[in-house]
């Protein structure tokens, strides 16, 4: 039987695979994430998803290794992850009362075969004030999150809606990547 290989290290993305009751390994990718300044926001996604399932494919070229990688994009800008509390609340102040975007990038690798995709997500803040973002900050949630929040924990109180696949802003798209490891001919 196949094994299923996460090439990645997210705690979120580890917990929906799991609410699957898919049976996997983790294989942290080591990739020095480089981005092309030229690239679309999808492209780098995609690109990023692909460089992690690559490199952690090289040891398991039989079995079925995920990569994936998720990006928050406002006015065509990417927010990665605060650098610190001020770089934090200013992400987090200019996305307050406005839409932005989440894409989640998606590779399978299965025996030199790859397979890419991305799902993007509209998500819309609440009008924040100066208070509510510096309480979020110093609840510590947002210091490894892209874009300075989780939607699944305490940020959830900051999105007024989303237009797409919840699943993908935590961290992976789960419906959809069942259904293309199926294509692949993966088998629980």
């Amino acid at each position: 039987m196949k094994r299923l290989i996460l090439a990645s290290s997210s705690p979120r993305r580890k917990e929906l695979l799991s609410n699957l009751h898919l049976s996997f390994e983790i294989s942290v990718s080591n990739i020095e994430e480089i981005i092309d300044p030229h690239l679309t926001p999808d492209q780098i996604v995609l690109s990023l998803a692909e460089q992690k399932a690559a490199e952690v494919a090289r040891n398991y070229q039989a079995d079925f290794v995920i990569g994936a990688d998720t990006i928050v994009v406002f006015n065509n800008h990417i927010l990665g992850k605060p650098k610190d509390k001020e770089d934090s609340f200013s992400m987090l102040k200019m996305l307050s009362g406005n839409t932005h975007e989440v894409l989640t990038g998606v590779a399978i690798f299965h025996k030199g075969n790859s397979v890419t995709f991305y799902e993007k997500t509209e998500v819309v803040f609440w009008e924040l004030t100066e208070e509510e973002i510096w309480e979020y900050i110093n609840s510590g949630e947002p210091a490894d999150k892209a874009g300075s929040y989780g939607i699944q924990e305490l940020g959830s109180a900051l999105v007024k809606r989303i237009n797409g696949d919840y699943f993908s802003v935590v961290g992976l798209p789960v419906s959809r990547t069942i259904r293309e490891l199926q294509k692949a001919g993966y088998r629980k």
